[in-house]
């Protein structure tokens, strides 16, 4: 073969490897908004930020492979999809909650067809609900109480690990190392009655504003339920 022949050939392959490139990028992005929220009963469902997750499947397009959607801290969500029917699953022991059967068929998946953008509200049960929440900032320390209200009490029923007050200078706030700056346990003999202190440390006195939450560690689950995120003005 001479190098002309070679060459074209060389040519002819680089030519349709950028067709097929070309054929790759010309794929259109899914444009249809689908947004919604977790929660019990009118309450919000709040969460470690990106800590709990569900997951989409989407029929009709060869090889079933999950979507996972992660929930913000207020239990919100939102991902960019294609229309089409889709199955909503949360993976067992994702979440400080139990999810709802929708019927004997189905147990707890969730089917809806996505045509245009939609809202969705996911309702759940919480194994507890952090109540009756208030913070109070003295000179170098914020004291957290609340009580905590037990939803679910038949055989699911689980007790309370700990109950933790977390403070940060940003509004991401959680168990997370990354996100609290100080953190202090109340005693949970009395679930009706908890309170924290946090001792503030040098670097967030001086600033004019901290982030606060309480959050719930319960027994066997991994994932926890918190108070709402409270901006707490010096």
């Amino acid at each position: 073969m001479n190098f002309n022949i070679r060459y074209s050939i060389a040519l002819l392959g680089i030519a349709a490897l950028l067709h097929s490139c070309n054929e790759i990028d010309n794929f259109d992005e899914p444009d249809t908004l689908l947004t919604g929220h977790v929660g019990y009963q009118g309450d919000s469902i709040y969460l470690g930020n990106n800590e709990v997750e569900f997951q989409l499947w989407q029929s009709g397009f060869g090889k079933l492979t999950p979507l996972g959607v992660r929930l913000d801290q207020d239990g919100s969500f939102s991902a960019r999809l294609f229309n089409g029917h889709y199955k909503l699953v949360f993976v067992k022991g994702q979440g400080p909650f139990r999810t709802n059967s929708v019927n004997d068929q189905q147990l707890d998946t969730i089917s809806f067809d996505l045509k245009g953008d939609q809202q969705m509200a996911i309702e759940v049960s919480p194994y507890f609900m952090v109540r009756n929440t208030s913070f109070q900032k003295t000179t170098n320390s914020i004291g957290g109480s609340c009580s905590l209200e037990q939803i679910i009490t038949d055989a699911d029923a689980k007790a309370v690990e700990r109950v933790t007050m977390y403070v940060n200078e940003t509004q991401f706030v959680s168990d997370n190392g990354n996100f609290n700056d100080a953190r202090a346990d109340a005693d949970i003999s009395d679930l009706n009655s908890l309170n924290m202190t946090v001792e503030l440390p040098e670097h967030l006195i001086s600033k004019p504003y901290v982030f606060a939450r309480i959050g719930v560690k319960i027994s066997g689950i991994e994932d926890m339920i918190y108070s709402r995120v409270e901006k707490i003005n010096f």
